[in-house]
């Protein structure tokens, strides 16, 4: 307990002297209190306590406290998320959030186990194989998501208007997110569904759209961003500049000057002004809400759907010392208009509710698709 009291003092002494915050007394109280509850959790504690766990925690604890999407990484746990963005990497495909201290299903990624054993963005997951999941950080509960390629996982749901508890078990596989799915549909219609923003999503939209714009007398495209979680924001970039003909597509702004960015739309629309609808759902989240946003500001498509998820920050991922890292929010996202997206999210222009869980293209009960086609065909 001392190594540690002498380990907050070193990190008081650099925040007040260092950074000249020399007058903050209450600051120094707190870490005494800090210390002094440690102590007696160490004395007290009706079972033993692993103190370095317990500081892992009152660290997640800290990050957590600032918002949903801030957390600490064990060095296990940081060498697996940093494959998280490459395109393919073991799990469920499956992204979630906090809500109030419980793990909230943002969107799952199409043709994953998650997606193909029906979890719906939404859900709140309450336990994993057993154990109750209120109470734990976010990256916990991604730990515990984790396993080896085959292995099997129990996740008990809990749905907004099923009363029931809902079991899944599910097989991890290796993850690989074909980002882009494409289809002439009737009457030279372009249909582009975009699951996710990874390093290669603009290129593989990029090759797929000159294709066929090579073969094809298309009308008009959909664009279909419905269940997408997001992913990098250079991503976001690329997909919404090649619609616009020029144009702000996002700012950033954060604390340190360095983070308050804007992003322009190079000159040139791709599809030569050809009418664009895009779908939204409250699954799209993040990157996806980027793109709907900027679109929907420059009046360059019609956003038909139901509202987005509203994440609408950035997060960066910080290596450690001790071989860990965390995620920290360091800027939020505003549309051209200024707006932020942050717990607000894109508001549809027109609203067709959302009916589909698997998105299938040729589907006759997909409303949402279906109304996008009518829009483009009359």
């Amino acid at each position: 307990m001392k190594k540690i009291f002498a380990l907050l003092l070193i990190s008081f002494f650099y925040t007040t002297v260092v950074n000249g915050n020399t007058n903050d007394d209450n600051l120094y109280k707190k870490i005494d209190l800090f210390v002094e509850v440690l102590e007696k959790i160490r004395k007290e504690y009706v079972d033993e306590v692993d103190q370095s766990e317990l500081i892992d925690d009152a660290i997640n604890g800290a990050l957590q406290s600032l918002d949903p999407y801030s957390a600490y990484m064990d060095s296990d746990l940081f060498e697996s998320m940093e494959t998280d963005t490459k395109g393919e990497f073991g799990g469920l495909g499956i992204e979630i959030g906090m809500e109030a201290g419980v793990v909230k299903v943002v969107s799952p990624i199409d043709d994953t186990p998650a997606a193909k054993a029906g979890i719906k963005a939404g859900d709140y997951i309450v336990k994993i194989n057993g154990k109750q999941v209120q109470g734990k950080s976010l990256m916990e509960a991604v730990k515990l998501m984790r396993g080896p390629v085959g292995t099997t996982i129990d996740l008990t749901i809990r749905r907004k208007g099923v009363k029931k508890a809902i079991n899944k078990t599910i097989k991890r596989e290796i993850i690989e997110v074909k980002s882009v799915e494409s289809k002439i549909l009737k009457e030279k219609i372009g249909y582009l569904r975009l699951k996710a923003f990874n390093n290669n999503s603009s290129k593989q939209l990029t090759d797929i759209i000159k294709n066929i714009e090579k073969k094809e007398k298309t009308i008009g495209y959909i664009l279909d961003l419905r269940n997408n979680p997001g992913g990098l924001l250079t991503q976001a970039i690329n997909v919404t500049d090649f619609f616009l003909n020029e144009g702000e597509i996002v700012s950033t702004r954060g604390r340190k000057i360095n983070e308050n960015r804007r992003f322009f739309a190079r000159k040139g629309d791709k599809v030569k002004g050809k009418p664009l609808i895009v779908l939204i759902n409250n699954g799209s989240a993040s990157a996806s809400e980027i793109v709907a946003g900027a679109l929907k500001d420059h009046k360059r498509a019609i956003i038909l759907g139901s509202r987005t998820y509203g994440k609408g920050s950035v997060q960066s991922i910080i290596p450690l010392r001790n071989g860990g890292g965390i995620r920290i929010t360091i800027s939020k996202y505003y549309l051209p208009s200024g707006k932020s997206i942050s717990e607000v999210g894109i508001t549809p222009d027109i609203f067709v509710n959302d009916d589909s869980d698997d998105f299938e293209i040729d589907s006759k009960t997909d409303s949402q698709l279906n109304y996008a086609l009518k829009l483009l065909t009359t």
